[in-house]
Order: structure tokens, then sequence, then C-alpha cells
């Protein structure tokens, strides 16, 4: 049985989009040596410009730099590579062929890890002589600031890869966690699509706008959420008796709030309605916005760990103080 790599040296992204950026500048500030590959003409210069921010967010000088190589050819880029991170666009049978030419140019005991958002391994693995080394490595962006990584294994990926996929993930400072089932949108995805239906669909029947339904999480629920999770912050809200109170007072009335819960559907209308919304929220400040945000996600990991919630693993450090 192949032994898969588990402590890369060597990074392959493909793919130098939002989200092969962020991949390359996290393994070039844990010090791997990323090749970043992409046909688009100007890869290699807008790299050179965006990188060195993304590695002043985790406290990189750009020295880290000297280990880019940026190609045109995707072969000549995963030929050395001990990982391969696929960054594509999230099209199914373009993912298929770049798997098949992925599995063609490497080593069979690298991994070839897929970020996408919705589809499972077992959608694309089958084009490879190997699919037992594909698996899916679901980040979220910004993917060298938000620790979350999402590790979906097919039907045809083996554990030995489900394990070097997370190890390497914890290698490159992240925080994976298995999902068990193939699912369109994984898990977190449906977490967010869960909430986004809800919001469009307050929206739309006038009960709240946008700016103020976006300020109502993020003043209230969204505060705890970025803390501890929903149902750990569900339990702590019970008194003594927990999670155990909440649902056995509160269980009933929210099973009649489910069935009152929208299905919009995204029209013309409510459409604008939200991107007219958020356009006014905002008031043309993103780029300002964005910047601002980054850095305060730099400031909550930092303080969620000195107060020992970035993971409540009995193991971490933090936690385990």
């Amino acid at each position: 049985m192949t032994t898969m790599r588990d402590h890369p040296a060597t990074v392959a992204v493909v793919g130098a989009g939002s989200i092969g950026g962020s991949w390359a500048a996290l393994a070039l500030a844990y010090g791997l040596t990323v090749h970043v590959a992409d046909p688009a003409f100007g890869v290699e210069e807008r790299l050179r410009v965006t990188l060195p921010a993304h590695l002043g967010d985790l406290g990189s000088g750009p020295e880290a730099m000297d280990r880019l190589r940026v190609h045109t050819d995707m072969t000549r880029a995963v030929a050395h590579a001990d990982l391969v991170l696929e960054a594509g666009p999230e099209r199914v049978d373009l993912k298929r062929t770049l798997f098949a030419a992925l599995d063609g140019a490497t080593d069979p005991d690298v991994v070839l890890a897929s970020s996408s958002s919705g589809f499972g391994p077992s959608t694309f693995q089958d084009a490879c002589r190997h699919p037992e080394r594909v698996v899916v490595a679901h980040p979220f962006n910004p993917p060298h600031l938000v620790p979350l990584v999402e590790v979906v294994g097919g039907r045809l990926t083996s554990e030995e890869t489900v394990a070097a996929t997370m190890s390497a993930m914890t290698l490159l400072h992240r925080r994976p966690v298995r999902v068990r089932a193939e699912l369109p949108g994984h898990v977190v995805n449906r977490l967010q699509a869960a909430l986004w239906r809800e919001a469009y669909d307050l929206v739309r029947r006038g009960a709240i706008s946008v700016a103020e339904l976006d300020l109502a999480v993020s003043s209230g629920p969204g505060l705890r959420w970025a803390l501890l999770g929903p149902i750990a912050t569900q339990h702590l809200s019970g008194g003594p008796e927990g999670l155990a109170h909440v649902l056995a007072h509160l269980g009933p009335p929210m099973v009649e709030w489910w069935s009152d819960l929208g299905d919009p559907a995204l029209t013309p209308e409510l459409v604008t309605e939200l991107v007219e919304g958020v356009t006014n929220e905002l008031g043309g400040r993103e780029p300002d916005i964005l910047a601002r945000r980054d850095r305060a996600l730099v400031e909550l990991l930092d303080l969620k760990d000195r107060h020992g919630l970035g993971s409540l693993d009995p193991q971490a450090e933090g936690v385990a103080r």
C-alpha cells in the first residue's frame, strides 16, 4: 500500500485566483517552496503584488517570496510537489480534466486535494489512475487567515490520504475537520446557505433591511459564533442543565419557527433589493472594509488563542494550559 506524503516541503497550487493565491501565501509563510500554475496572462506580476500583503498578514517578510515559482505549464509546476492544491473553476468537467492530468504528472504517493466548495471527490476522482489519493480540502476565504479546512474523502479515497491531508493542513496551521459524508456544499457551506436563505426571505418579506439584518447578526449571535459553535453556544445558554434544558423548554417553539422559515426564489426583484441594499450599506468602501476585516480577523484569532478558545481539543495549546 502506498504511504501518502503528510509533511510536504514543496506544494503546487493549481489556479492563481483569490483562493489559490491565498493558499500560496499560507504555504510560503510556513516555510514551504510553492509552485503556482496558471495559464492566464500576467499571473506572476499580479502574485508578486498581492502575496506580500498576505504574507504581512501572517507576520512573514517579503523574503518568503524567494521560494515562489510561477508556471504556465501545470505539469512542470507539479512535477516535484509533495502536495497539490487545486483551486480551479467550480466546474466538474474541468476538474475531471485537471485531475486526470495531475494524476499523470505526479508520483502516486502525492495527495491531490481540490478546494471545491461543493463537489465531492467521487464526482471527478474516477478520471484518475490513482483515485485513492484524491480528496477535497475545502478552505474558507481567505484561506491564509481563516483556519478552517473541510477534508472530504470520496468513494475511492483511501484512509491514508485523508490522514495525510489532515496532517498536512495541521502543518500549515489550519484547523481541519473531517466531513464523513459527501454532500452538496459539504457542511459549513450548507450551514451558511441555511442562514442566507432565511436572511433573503426576511428581506423579501419586508421584515428588516439588508443593513439592519447584517447589523443584527454581526452585533448579536455572530459575536458568540466567532468564539464557540452554535450548539456549544446554545448549551451554555441553558444554565446548569445546559442543552437539555434549552431543548426541553425552547425546543417546541423552535420547531414551530422551523415550519415558518422561508423558501425564497431568487427573483430579479429580490436580487435587485439585496444588491442595492448591501451597496448602500457599504457605500463604496468595500476595499477599505475588506482590509480592515482581514486585520480584525488576525486580531480575533490571536484573541481566541490567548483565551484558550482557538480549539476545544483538550490537547490544544491554551486549553491544555
